[in-house]
């Protein structure tokens, strides 16, 4: 349900923003009008709270699986997460190049394997024979880890009793019916996993593929202008500068449109934006908050027994590095 609070900041800020471009009331009720009709018409509302409850309850999802203490996005990295105590594992989905799912972050097989290419050029058969570990820190004891598919992985997954946290990279329509394929197949999923991305079209064509699903959007600010280290994308001044803008401009979108649009149950959050008056922002709009990525003793802590939200961390029995 919408607040009070936001719909008045929302539409009084469109107002003002198109009667300064326009300088015609008319003009500026109607165009107004317009976006609360969209909104109301084509939002989604998040799927039944005792559902998203039951997904989030408390939790320490392991990223890719634990990339720090196994091959990342791999049935041992599942294993090895569920020994190391975690509630859920976070999982990347991405295509062969023949349209089956597996697990993988990039969309090539560069950084964590021993091939090289782009998934795009690559059919299932061809990725099943590369080595999932050949670059991991531990790849003695992993030697011959394969890339799983997504249903294999949530087999496992649904066998150890872990919650899923999907994240979807893009390809949105094929994502949606590789999903709803697996939600049918295996309907626990409904009550142990949730689909998140960055790009909220993936989520909104999610909800339309099946609105049960529980849904989150996933976020960074200065995702746009920066890379996850802190490291500026673009060397132009001017290109910075304009991508530093839009990054506000999707900051302020995430916040008050785009969550009730696509009806998400959680936002997952870059650890550094989150405090308790932020946890007190979504909890007032029915979200849960999920921090990311949370690798320090310390830091752990301070989520679970000050926030008291869910964190994903790659690792689940030492301090470690993040992994971008």
């Amino acid at each position: 349900m919408l607040q009070v609070g936001d719909e008045v900041t929302l539409y009084s800020l469109v107002f003002v923003v198109v009667l300064l471009g326009t300088r015609s009331p008319l003009w500026t009720t109607l165009l107004t009008a317009s976006v609360y009709l969209f909104l109301a018409m084509f939002r989604f509302p998040q799927a039944p709270s005792s559902r998203a409850r039951q997904v989030l309850r408390g939790a320490v999802i392991a990223h890719r699986g634990g990339g720090h203490d196994a091959p990342e996005n791999t049935m041992a990295a599942i294993r090895e997460a569920s020994k190391n105590g975690a509630t859920g594992v976070e999982l990347d989905l991405e295509f062969s190049a023949d349209g089956v799912p597996i697990l993988m972050h990039d969309d090539t097989v560069d950084r964590t394997t021993n091939g090289s290419g782009p998934l795009s050029q690559m059919k299932f058969a061809e990725l099943r024979k590369l080595d999932a570990a050949a670059k991991h820190r531990l790849r003695n004891k992993f030697a011959g880890e394969k890339i799983p598919t997504l249903e294999e992985a949530v087999k496992e997954c649904i066998k150890l009793q872990l919650s899923i946290y999907f994240d979807v990279k893009g390809h949105p329509d094929e994502a949606a019916a590789a999903f709803k394929h697996l939600y049918q197949k295996y309907p626990v999923l409904y009550n142990s996993s949730i689909v998140c991305s960055f790009e909220p079209k993936v989520i909104y064509r999610m909800r339309q593929s099946d609105p049960e699903v529980v849904t989150a959007l996933t976020h960074r600010p200065w995702s746009l202008s920066y890379f996850g280290d802190g490291v500026p994308r673009f060397s132009s001044v001017w290109k910075h500068h304009w991508m530093t803008l839009m990054d506000v401009v999707l900051d302020w979108a995430h916040h008050h449109v785009l969550w009730r649009l696509c009806g998400v149950s959680a936002f997952l959050i870059q650890k550094n934006f989150v405090s308790q008056d932020y946890v007190q922002f979504w909890a007032q709009r029915g979200v849960d908050v999920v921090a990311w990525t949370i690798n320090t003793k310390v830091e752990k802590a301070y989520y679970q027994e000050v926030l008291h939200i869910n964190y994903i961390t790659d690792s689940l029995v030492e301090d470690c590095e993040p992994h971008y």
